[in-house]
């Protein structure tokens, strides 16, 4: 904190005898004065680091250029922009003259003659103004650098979840090869499978919910119906989530198609997290209403429950980072609170809006995403599916410095035929590649002695056009990662933990080697 008796006043005025009385008033208050005489000398004085002031007292007559253009050329420059400034004058008295002077960036005005009291107590003011912007100044670059330091601590938090994540992904179809022993064998077998999507999801919405608060979100969008997805969304939670808590999920679609221009990946992001609070804050037996509609140039969907709702005061903040409706401390209902800020955030990169309505505790609540309609003829239509090809028996290296992934990952690729390999560093990974010349190799990322980017590198480089499929593994996802993968030389980037499906498409596209 600056002390008001040290601060810096530079005073500026071409008339000897004011300069003198209001100089000579400042330094009996405490504080240390510069003078000028001109508005070029106060602007140089002012931009100079040695002698920059806190404050300007600026008479508004000068004979070079006038105060307001002096107070101007400071507010504009990003070196003098802090400085505050008190014009003078016994000459613009009128209240334009004030107007103006204020508009020009001045902070203050005062009319001469003026008493000494009523000159200390103003520049006292405007020093406590300028300590105050100072302080604020500060903290803001340090909340700036908090944020860097979470946002890096989020992407650290999944990279490391995402590892014990992958493994026990993994181990599941593993286990799947045979019918459960019994009754409770397999219900344990589907209550692991849905508390390990249910995690993925939790860490993908923390790291999605950062990038959206930072605006780098990257949206793929097309030309779509959205009624086809919406009515498949609602199908899937109905019954991964509703029916399991005993609700009903009522679907209402309009005639014809709904276009929109969406990114279908993020609107059924937004969609699943809307009908899976709707049940998780509903009771059993209750409805859960999705209806969709065309209004007013826009496609409406709107996700209704009737469950605890929400209250008045909290509803304003119902989309603010982990807010939550209720905040008991059994935790019952669960969930970060990044749900709808998260599906806010995504909803306004497509351009729509979302709102929620309760009309109050206990009456369930109301949700309502709002697009922009597209033309009917632009939409796309899907290109038709094809079948999946046969997979032929492959090479196979994987790459992981953490066994249990490493292991899983080898064993999920024996099951299904191939021939595996695997290495636990960067420089084994290279001499694995070389050696044994594999169709396709899963490279983590994160590796000892040389990581993952430099492993593929050296592979292109030594085999030349004679490489394997090389399939970046890592526990980040964000568009920075896929790039630097991509340039590095890795024809794929995924995201642990890496589904079955996926693996078996990567695996099928691979071209074996001679």
């Amino acid at each position: 904190m600056r002390d008001t008796r040290k601060a810096q006043i530079l005073n500026v005025n071409d008339h000897v005898a004011n300069r003198y009385m209001v100089s000579k008033m400042l330094k009996n208050a405490g504080m240390q004065v510069t003078e000028a005489s001109t508005g070029h000398e106060a602007i140089a004085l002012a931009q100079d680091p040695r002698s920059k002031p806190d404050l300007v007292v600026l008479d508004v007559r000068l004979p070079d250029i006038g105060g307001f253009e002096v107070c101007r050329r400071l507010k504009a420059d990003p070196r003098t922009k802090d400085i505050k400034i008190l014009h003078t004058s016994a000459t613009f008295v009128t209240s334009d003259n004030r107007v103006e002077g204020v508009e020009a960036g001045a902070d203050g005005y005062l009319t001469q003659p003026f008493e000494p009291q009523d000159l200390i107590a103003t520049v006292r003011a405007l020093l406590r103004l300028h300590e105050a912007e100072a302080n604020l100044v500060a903290r803001n670059g340090l909340l700036v650098e908090a944020d860097r330091r979470k946002d890096e601590f989020l992407a650290m938090l999944a990279h490391e979840l995402r590892n014990p994540l992958a493994a026990l992904h993994m181990g599941l179809p593993v286990l799947d090869r045979f019918p459960p022993h019994d009754e409770l064998e397999g219900q344990t077998r589907e209550i692991m499978r849905r508390q390990l999507t249910l995690l993925a999801r939790l860490v993908d919405d923390l790291l999605d919910v950062s990038r959206v608060t930072r605006g780098r979100i990257e949206l793929h969008r097309e030309p779509m119906d959205l009624a086809p997805l919406v009515a498949r969304v609602a199908d899937v939670m109905r019954q991964r989530v509703a029916e399991p808590r005993q609700q009903t999920v009522r679907v209402e679609l309009p005639p014809g198609p709904v276009p929109v221009s969406a990114d279908s990946g993020r609107v059924e992001q937004v969609l699943t997290n809307l009908l899976d609070n709707a049940s998780k804050y509903s009771d059993p037996g209750t409805a859960i209403e999705v209806r969709l509609a065309r209004v007013d140039g826009h496609a409406e969907l709107v996700v209704r429950d009737h469950g605890i709702g929400i209250d008045a005061a909290t509803l304003p903040t119902i989309f603010d980072l982990f807010a939550q409706a209720t905040r008991s401390l059994d935790r019952s209902h669960g969930g970060l609170g990044i749900g709808l800020t998260l599906a806010k955030g995504l909803i306004d990169l497509h351009g729509g809006t979302i709102a929620a309505a309760s009309p109050g505790l206990g009456l369930g609540t109301e949700l309502t995403i709002r697009l922009p309609l597209q033309a009917a003829r632009e939409l796309v239509a899907p290109p038709a599916s094809e079948p999946a090809p046969a997979l032929a028996r492959r090479k196979i290296l994987v790459v992981d410095d953490n066994e249990d992934g490493r292991k899983m990952l080898r064993k999920l690729c024996e099951l299904q035929g191939h021939e595996v390999s695997e290495a636990a560093d960067g420089l084994a990974a290279v001499r694995a590649a070389l050696a044994e010349r594999p169709d396709v190799a899963f490279v983590d990322i994160g590796l000892p002695g040389i990581d993952g980017y430099e492993v593929a590198r050296r592979v292109r480089a030594q085999l030349d056009g004679h490489s394997p499929l090389l399939i970046a593994l890592s526990g980040y996802g964000s568009p920075e990662h896929r790039d630097r993968a991509h340039e590095a030389g890795f024809d794929e980037h995924v995201v642990k933990p890496i589904k079955l499906a996926n693996l078996r498409r990567i695996v099928a596209a691979a071209q074996p080697k001679a």
